[in-house]
């Protein structure tokens, strides 16, 4: 039981003690009553008198019991109301941590990702710097004619170092063919020793074959392949086709 409830308890057992010493007083005028008389004399209650005051009594302890409930349970609210005001806090204060360092991953992860991205990029310009850079030239045409076939054995000329000018191969190949690629001599000393002339500038077989000149064709009849090497064996025996001026 709460202190409360026993301070109640008392005042009620002390009322009835007042009550009592009340009822057994002497009336002042009663002189032949003896002492004894007096302390043995007490007054009478009814059952209902007493029923009453237990009453009263009664309900005033559970009134004041009742009123402590209510403020115990106030207590017990308001730190209800602490410890979940406490839990929120926490539960915000831990959202809020998750969040901030959700954020920092997110952003070292976008870094990350940026950082690899400029190293790609370095490491790819890194080696375009390093590729050598090719130049692309366009294939030369030349025209299927004797000016176009003259032309090419000029620039095959040039790129393998052999001596010569248009004018000069263009002088022999008239003397020599009139121009035509499939010209054969079949009557000359090479002929009666069965190893004619052939071509623009009418080369015997072995000469053809001896001065051939790499990168062009093998077949004594094609034009560029004739003129050239006819110009390598001419440079080697006279220093350059426009030395001749005769059959050679």
């Amino acid at each position: 039981m709460p202190k409360n409830t026993h301070k109640i308890a008392l005042a009620g057992v002390a009322t009835l003690g007042a009550a009592a010493v009340a009822f057994t007083v002497v009336p002042a005028d009663a002189q032949t009553t003896t002492r004894e008389a007096a302390a043995s004399t007490r007054v009478a209650y009814s059952s209902e008198q007493l029923a009453g005051v237990k009453a009263d009594i009664t309900d005033q302890l559970a009134g004041s019991s009742v009123k402590v409930d209510a403020i115990e349970a106030k207590k017990k609210a308001a730190a209800d109301a602490v410890k979940k005001a406490a839990a929120a806090k926490k539960a915000a204060a831990a959202k809020k941590a998750a969040s901030t360092a959700a954020a920092k991953k997110a952003a070292a992860k976008k870094a990350a990702a940026k950082k690899a991205a400029a190293a790609r990029k370095a490491k790819a310009a890194s080696r375009s710097a390093q590729r050598p850079q090719v130049k692309l030239v366009s294939a030369k045409t030349y025209s299927n004619n004797l000016d176009g076939w003259i032309r090419h054995s000029l620039d095959i000329m040039k790129s393998k170092g052999i001596p010569g000018s248009y004018s000069g191969l263009h002088r022999n190949i008239m003397r020599e063919s009139s121009g035509n690629p499939y010209a054969i001599n079949d009557w000359d000393i090479n002929a009666i020793n069965g190893i004619p002339s052939k071509g623009l500038l009418q080369v015997i077989p072995p000469t053809f074959a001896t001065y051939h000149v790499a990168g062009t064709s093998w077949n004594i009849y094609d034009p560029v392949a004739n003129i050239t090497a006819a110009a390598n064996y001419a440079a080697h025996r006279y220093g350059s086709i426009d030395n001749v001026n005769s059959a050679y």
